[in-house]
């Protein structure tokens, strides 16, 4: 008896370590859509509150099944690895753990039936109550086996000052093509207890890319309160170039990269047709300004762009180089409506035909900024992939860098995220 009471609890044990370790920005649902969380009215902004500052955020997204459901979220507390940290909801939050969606609304004005869900949160009487890395899950019907999809936000407990500064790569060889981040942590008046300066970890995300952020678990120089990190090999990342773009806050009107929209009269199907693009490894970097991979749900044709925007297959075609397949190399798109990973949903196939790749993908109306990823083949998920084989590299691109400061004390069982600072790289501007 006590044998099958043992195995029992470790099933429910190794199922609740299954359910908090839910892998992160993944949609478990072909029915959801347009997923979009920031900041209350700043749609291009990051998931990112101060602790006790009275912030809220936004949280969008659409169900194609176009009928009612009862959907709930809750957050789950992370390390700065993203793994679940080692304590009870209760350590973090106060109020309700899980809380109801109720604010939905019927899409109408366009072919697609869908229902849009947006929520507020955190509310007046739940919110968190610590610093760090949260996970954002949503599912259905209270219960938390049937998750949707999660999100990542952060909440910044600031007691220490963060700095930093966006350089020129340094080595010969990365001169022309990389950036290197400059950080600079003050701890004075902030009353950390640090037996160590390890105590301390930086991560450096660019462009809202998490799977190629860099985590820094010790400073390059270490003098009393001041901690700076500055080590090339570790604060280096390829600067790419501007992200591609595509308008469609109109389906009634082509905008500039779009080359033909076709509207069915038998059907509710709609397919626009994205002006082919070519390899720009080789090109002379062009500056303009754009999202840093970021989407906007915007409408040009009817008044409310969260329920009165259409949906459309939106076809993309990328030329290589002497139209041929890229060598033990799979392609992808990337941005954030396609969470910055390859994945099957958003591969670009090779037309033998043509000569080039093509992929259709099923958007809401709206801003869109993507690139083109290049991955290992047969398993593109196991190794970074990279945009520099397709997109290029050019030193003096814009591109957006957020600093993130996480301290765990000697004895803690979780890492707190302590100070934040979002950085820009201006350069001949």
């Amino acid at each position: 008896m006590r044998l099958k009471f043992f195995v029992v609890t470790c099933l429910v044990l190794a199922g609740c370590f299954t359910l908090l370790a839910q892998p992160t920005d993944t949609l478990y649902s072909t029915k959801i859509r347009s997923v979009k969380i920031f900041r209350v009215g700043d749609p291009a902004s990051y998931p990112l509150l101060y602790l006790n500052a009275n912030e809220q955020l936004e949280l969008h997204f659409d169900d194609l099944d176009g009928d009612v459901k009862y959907y709930y979220y809750s957050l789950q507390l992370c390390n700065a690895d993203w793994l679940p940290a080692n304590l009870t909801p209760f350590d973090y939050w106060k109020g309700f753990l899980s809380n109801r969606i109720s604010t939905y609304r019927l899409s109408n004005l366009v072919q697609t039936r869908y229902t849009h869900y947006q929520a507020v949160f955190p509310e007046r009487n739940s919110g968190p109550t610590r610093g760090g890395n949260y996970l954002l899950r949503v599912y259905l019907n209270d219960d938390t086996n049937r998750i949707v999809f999660t999100r990542r936000l952060l909440v910044v407990n600031k007691k220490v000052s963060v700095g930093g500064t966006v350089l020129q790569a340094f080595r010969g060889d990365y001169f022309q093509t990389h950036q290197r981040i400059q950080a600079t942590v003050n701890t004075q008046g902030s009353n950390l207890q640090t037996l160590s300066p390890q105590d301390l970890k930086l991560t450096i995300v660019q462009n809202y890319n998490w799977p190629l952020a860099q985590t820094l678990d010790r400073p390059t120089i270490y003098r009393s309160n001041y901690y700076e990190y500055s080590e090339e090999e570790t604060t280096r990342f390829p600067a790419g170039k501007e992200w591609r773009w595509v308008d469609l806050r109109s389906l009634r009107l082509r905008s500039e990269r779009v080359s033909r929209i076709v509207d069915s009269d038998t059907s509710r199907r709609i397919d626009v047709y994205v002006t082919p693009d070519e390899d720009r490894g080789r090109q002379v970097y062009l500056f303009y300004r754009d999202l840093n991979g970021l989407f906007l749900t915007e409408n040009r044709d009817n008044p409310n762009p969260w329920w009165q925007s259409e949906y459309a297959w939106v076809h993309f075609t990328y030329i290589p180089p002497g139209n041929r397949p890229l060598v033990g190399q799979r392609v992808f798109l990337q941005g954030e409506f396609c969470g910055y990973r390859p994945g099957p949903g958003h591969e670009m196939i090779f037309n033998d035909s043509l000569g080039v790749y093509e992929g259709k993908f099923y958007l809401k109306q709206g801003f869109y900024n993507y690139r083109y990823l290049a991955a290992p083949d047969p398993n593109p998920q196991q190794v970074n992939p990279r945009a520099s084989p397709i997109e290029g590299d050019f030193w003096g691109t814009e591109n957006h860098y957020l600093l993130l400061l996480y301290f765990r004390p000697f004895g803690a069982r979780a890492d707190e995220l302590i100070g934040a600072a979002e950085l820009r790289s201006n350069f001949m501007r």
